[in-house]
């Protein structure tokens, strides 16, 4: 049986004297191989953020109009992750809430609700039960049948890759300690054990030869970039294109989800790129933390975005520190390709 909160826990084994004629629980020797190991991880903070995410990228169309979810309203539950015995058994239990705004092929807007009340890990994906309704004041629209005919499926998809996120983002981290209590990740150069679990997880090649990719926290060389860009629009303008989700939807053509509040997370082109605000200043600054995805685990840039309206046009300024060295050039790149141009092309700035 296990013992409190910790990382040990010691049980009587068959054919040992207890402490006394009540067979008590002994300490186990070490030396016998007798310990019970276990180490357990609390995924509710990342679960609640990665839901939170893939909910809001939902967007489905069709000959009835388009429907997007614009909030989650309710997310209990909870999410953990036990190593024993070098095996990982990951748990989780969420019930939640989504409001979604739904547009007639004529422009008339409805809105209504998402509810699902058993995403759990004893649940598979087909038995999730995903209820769809229209809001209590909104009359009848084709819109709900496209939601409970597409909308639903999107619902079911999303939630199945939280499941394979949560697998992948934590299987590497969960790392047994050693006899004596120690992390073996530290010292650095200490021999990692990955172990099979029950969900076949392995690491990938990439992992085990970079160690920039582990949880451990690697000190790594950054550098820096500033760009300058002038839009044929307002400050007021642009600054809700960054911060807006569906603006952003629009001129990176992929799903996102943005929380545009101080703390708020963001989640941009399908995924590839996600972070937090930091500061938000309306019409006037943006300073966040930015990463991609490809970059050492739990690294992220600071930005800085600085707008200065001129009437006909606003200048932006941009500052970017604590990119990984060597990423520079692709970084400044993408910000030209994916955010500066797009969004002049997508809205004429």
């Amino acid at each position: 049986m296990l013992k409190g909160p910790g990382l040990w826990g010691q049980q009587k084994m068959p054919g040992l004297p207890s402490s006394s004629p009540g067979g008590h629980v002994l300490e186990p020797n070490l030396s016998d191989n007798m310990q019970i190991l276990m180490t357990e991880r609390d995924v509710s903070a990342w679960s609640s953020d990665r839901l939170r995410q893939l909910l809001l990228s939902i967007r489905v169309e069709g000959p009835e109009g388009v429907c997007l979810m614009t909030e989650v309203s309710k997310l209990d539950g909870e999410a953990s992750i036990n190593n024993r015995k070098g095996k990982l058994f990951f748990f989780y239990e969420w019930q939640l809430k989504a409001s979604w705004l739904g547009t007639s092929v004529g422009g008339v807007k409805y809105r209504g609700t998402v509810e699902v009340s058993n995403l759990s890990d004893e649940n598979d994906e087909d038995d999730l039960d995903i209820n769809v309704s229209l809001c209590k004041d909104q009359p009848n629209t084709p819109l709900l049948d496209l939601m409970k005919r597409t909308g639903v499926k999107e619902v079911r998809r999303v939630l199945t890759k939280y499941v394979q996120d949560l697998k992948s983002e934590f299987s590497q981290g969960m790392i047994l300690p050693t006899a004596d209590g120690k992390d073996p990740s530290v010292p650095a150069k200490a021999k990692r054990n990955f172990v099979k679990t029950r969900t076949q997880i392995t690491p990938s090649q990439k992992s085990l030869s970079s160690p920039t990719q582990t949880s451990t926290g690697v000190l790594i060389p950054t550098c820096g970039f500033n760009l300058q860009e002038s839009f044929r629009t307002s400050a007021e303008e642009l600054y809700e294109t960054f911060i807006n989700q569906e603006f952003v939807q629009v001129f990176t053509r992929l799903p996102a989800a943005v929380d545009s509040r101080k703390g708020g997370k963001f989640w941009h082109l399908d995924g590839s790129v996600h972070g937090e605000f930091t500061e938000l200043v309306p019409h006037q600054r943006i300073h966040m933390k930015w990463r991609f995805r490809t970059w050492p685990s739990e690294h992220f840039a600071a930005v800085s975005l600085e707008l200065e309206d001129h009437g006909d046009e606003t200048e932006l300024r941009m500052e970017c520190r604590g990119v990984p060295a060597g990423q520079e050039g692709s970084t400044e790149e993408g910000w030209k390709r994916f955010y500066f141009n797009a969004i002049k092309q997508a809205f004429g700035y």
